[in-house]
């Protein structure tokens, strides 16, 4: 397993393949690292499928109004919904959006970010000052490489748990 440096800002996601242990960065983004720690600890998360997924791009998730395969799954509105808490407004850094970052995902405006995000396939540097970068995939990229394509798939993967390591 990757060396967990902060474990109360990594978080630990089960894909169908395995763990992908993501580095949270708060000291660049903090009020989107906080957001995703609060939705990993309440279990939001949990079953949320990745409902957009572009070859050569992103794949992305974290739609907890809609995207819960176990609970008012509905693909058609997955993409579509966020979780019950305020937006969260932009954190724009000078960090590019590299292989393995993660991105919010928001709508036009830039505030818009709730609990959706992405995570990138490959360096994604046209979208560098205009989404927030607020954390990067340190070990099991492969299992990310791995998930069904689509917008949405056919066969969506899901995000079968999300946790804060601190709290395994």
């Amino acid at each position: 397993m990757a060396e967990i440096k902060d474990p109360d800002n990594t978080i630990i996601m089960e894909l169908k393949d395995g763990n992908v242990v993501i580095e949270l960065l708060p000291d660049v983004a903090p009020q989107h690292s906080e957001r995703m720690k609060e939705l990993a600890r309440s279990g939001a998360y949990d079953n949320v499928a990745f409902h957009r997924v572009i070859d050569g791009f992103m794949a992305q998730t974290g739609d907890v109004q809609h995207g819960d395969m176990e609970d008012g799954f509905n693909l058609r509105m997955a993409g579509t919904g966020g979780s019950d808490l305020p937006n969260v407004p932009a954190e724009f850094s000078k960090l590019p959006h590299d292989r393995g970052t993660l991105g919010a995902a928001r709508s036009a405006n830039p505030d818009s970010a709730n609990s959706q995000f992405f995570v990138n396939f490959k360096d994604n540097h046209f979208l560098n000052g205009q989404y927030t970068v607020y954390g990067r995939v340190i070990e099991g990229m492969e299992h990310v490489d791995a998930i069904n394509r689509g917008e949405p798939p056919a066969e969506p993967d899901r995000m079968i748990s999300v946790k804060v390591a601190a709290d395994v």
